[in-house]
């Protein structure tokens, strides 16, 4: 087999339908339209999940649960072997310090949370917005500290005033 044998599979390349080109052609008059209908008219077109006017699909089935989409929090990790990589010993480590070293990409309001996946040997100050457990007490292992910028939350709802007051 050479070069100048090579073609493309049977079937593979088609030419293209040409309609509305007369009688002759098989493909004139109304151009694979069929007669009359939405779908016949020129310039109509109908979106993909389109079923005709009946309830669509998504409609008809009930909606349960919580999506927490909208309200949650994003945190952005930086693990523990990115710090030791990218920091000196003694350094101050804030969120600035992180996205400018690229270790933490993201848009508009960005929270970091530090994250124990690797080891660290080097004594940093870190200031982030959450830490991991494991991670906290491995920078205060290697004789860091470690400032949250959020507050850790309790797990018991925050109680409202009482209407006596």
């Amino acid at each position: 087999m050479r070069l100048h044998d090579l073609k493309p599979r049977p079937g593979a390349k088609t030419r293209r339908k040409r309609v509305g080109r007369g009688p002759g052609s098989g493909r004139g008059k109304t151009s694979t339209r069929g007669h009359k209908g939405q779908n016949s008219r020129a310039g109509s077109s109908t979106r993909a999940t389109f079923e005709g006017g009946q309830m669509p699909y998504i409609r008809r089935l009930p909606k349960r649960g919580f999506n927490n989409f909208v309200h949650r929090t994003e945190y952005l990790p930086v693990n523990l072997s990115d710090l030791e990589a990218n920091f000196d010993d003694g350094a101050t480590v804030d969120v600035e310090a992180v996205i400018a070293k690229g270790l933490a990409n993201g848009k508009g309001n960005v929270k970091v949370k530090i994250l124990a996946a690797g080891e660290l040997k080097k004594k940093l100050s870190v200031t982030a917005h959450k830490f991991s457990a494991k991670a906290k007490a491995a920078i205060e292992a290697a004789g860091g500290s470690c400032t949250a910028l959020i507050a850790a939350t309790s797990e018991s709802p925050v109680e409202q005033p009482s209407a006596e007051e």
